[in-house]
């Protein structure tokens, strides 16, 4: 009797939530889904058939900016009415397709609450229940931890930190008990804020969430993906191991080095990550799991979740900024792409979606519910130093599909970001030349220095000394603070700012005591050396 008292509260809180989403939906927050009552879309929201533009479009992107390769698909009305791909999945000239995984990045996160949600349907997770009471060893160096609910870590609201999200992303390691070993990693981490109250994206929130799946399904995560959401998805060709990725022809990623060169580039992508990022899937696979969504949680003849589950997964919830929320795995605004700037009193239909950004690959799904309208992009390439320039494109298919121009992309990254890697190489340099103008010094040890030249010496040491600790400061306290994650993640996400940042960060850390030893010592041998003309 407890394990149905505990079912028919769970079936109270979810339909609170549909309740709380049916009155979204009646105030124009969330427009319904097909098979629920619509309450007719503006014409001029509505998505034209332009798919030969939008082709051209991402062609001329490949070729502008040389990016490897990409595949998108497009869905109305429940049904995939578009694909296209474009380039080459290797080095070796592997056409890109439709059907080739990609790693996602966060749009593996969409998926997870799927799996959260199958889970509160069937009664062994509850929305508003504490983590603590599916996982009674988790905790944090917070007493606030035991507060945290599902619901905070479906809606981005736990408090947990963006830093703590990422401290594993520097890992490469492929062991299945990588997830469960990330979330006891958390131990240490201190909350930025009370649960539940206010967004504060953390890529650790979706981890737990996947690990509160494995432990009440009773299988490991990733067996459970396969198994409720893939296979009932016809989702062939998503994976949630590298290995199985691979076997299946996984796309290559590329890193876009030294603002120029696009070169096949290998980033950790550990399991420790599965439910926050490290799924694998096509572009057409994607398309299947944007179907059941638009379509109230069927895929032909499957189930996958209740029109009330998604009703609740796509429900704006909490404030992201004034014009954005988020949902449960996604972000929510207006879709803006589809009003022309000279557009009179018409408002923008809802749109959710969310990117996916890791050091070689960038991913983005979008759902418009009151059109029926959703897309899939997967391109197999990053500029990690400026991925604006990617996410353009997810926009700009957005405005091609409701009529619009492309817009111009704006670059939207702060110098630092743009410019790291020449950070890295001058420091890098600077670090090579002190060395050498010091080494210059101590071979010079047949003249002896004057006490009037001492000053040099000391310039000297003083400079490379003051460089060693900027390098060290930049490195390890204002750019893990600046870009909230830590420096082994930066120097593997950023690849061509590692190149230079770790040799110069080896001199730092190893040259200032040696050198300064060294140039005292001569400046020392000098003040008692016996002039030549003596000997």
């Amino acid at each position: 009797m407890p394990g149905m008292a505990g079912a028919m509260l769970n079936v109270l809180r979810l339909f609170a939530a549909v309740q709380a989403a049916g009155t979204a939906v009646g105030l124009g927050l969330l427009a319904p889904l097909p098979g629920s009552p619509h309450l007719g879309a503006d014409p001029a929201f509505v998505a034209v058939d332009n798919y030969a533009a939008v082709d051209n479009y991402l062609q001329d992107q490949l070729d502008s900016l040389g990016i490897p390769g990409a595949a998108v698909v497009i869905i109305r009305d429940g049904k995939q009415v578009h694909q296209g791909a474009f380039g080459r999945a290797d080095d070796a000239g592997r056409p890109m397709t439709a059907q080739t995984p990609v790693l996602l990045a966060s749009t593996s996160k969409s998926l997870t609450a799927i799996a959260v949600l199958q889970q509160v349907e069937a009664g062994r997770l509850a929305l508003d229940e504490p983590v603590q009471s599916y996982l009674p060893w988790f905790s944090l160096n917070d007493s606030r931890a035991s507060r945290i609910t599902v619901r905070h870590l479906l809606h981005q609201a736990s408090g947990l930190s963006s830093a703590d999200g990422t401290a594993w992303e520097a890992s490469d390691t492929q062991a299945p008990e990588a997830l469960e070993q990330g979330v006891r990693d958390l131990a240490g981490a201190s909350l930025e804020g009370e649960p539940g109250e206010a967004f504060g994206y953390s890529n650790a929130n979706f981890n737990i969430l996947g690990l509160l799946v494995e432990a009440v399904s009773g299988q490991p995560f990733g067996d459970y993906m396969r198994d409720h959401v893939f296979r009932p998805l016809a989702m062939d060709h998503s994976h949630t191991s590298r290995a199985s990725a691979e076997a299946d022809g996984l796309a290559r990623g590329y890193s876009l080095w030294f603002g120029s060169l696009w070169l096949q580039t290998g980033v950790p992508a550990p399991t420790t990550g599965m439910p926050s990022t490290t799924m694998y899937a096509s572009a057409e696979d994607l398309g299947h799991e944007l179907v059941a969504l638009i379509g109230g949680g069927r895929y032909a003849d499957k189930r996958i979740l209740s029109p009330e589950s998604v009703e609740a997964m796509l429900t704006p919830a909490v404030g992201v900024d004034e014009a954005k929320r988020y949902a449960m795995g996604w972000f929510t605004r207006p879709l803006s792409e589809a009003a022309s700037p000279t557009a009179d009193g018409s408002r923008p239909p809802l749109l959710l979606e969310h990117q996916g950004e890791w050091g070689n690959t960038h991913t983005y799904t979008a759902v418009v519910p009151s059109s029926g309208l959703g897309v899939a992009l997967v391109i197999n390439a990053n500029d990690t130093s400026a991925p604006s320039r990617l996410k353009a494109l997810d926009s700009n298919i957005l405005r091609i599909l409701h009529g619009q121009d492309p817009a111009p992309t704006v670059v939207q990254e702060d110098w630092l970001q743009r410019n790291g890697w020449v950070v890295a190489a001058a420091l890098l340099l600077a670090e090579l030349v002190s060395f050498v103008l010091a080494l210059v010094l101590l071979l010079r040890t047949r003249r002896a220095v004057s006490p009037g030249k001492r000053w040099r010496i000391f310039l000297l040491a003083g400079s490379a000394l003051t460089l060693d600790a900027f390098l060290l400061w930049l490195s390890f306290s204002y750019a893990p603070a600046h870009f909230e994650t830590h420096l082994p993640v930066i120097v593997r996400q950023l690849p061509d700012v590692g190149f230079a940042l770790v040799p110069a960060l080896a001199l730092a850390i190893l040259l200032p005591i040696p050198r300064t030893l060294w140039l005292l010592s001569r400046m020392l041998r000098g003040s008692t050396a016996v002039p030549d003309a003596v000997r």
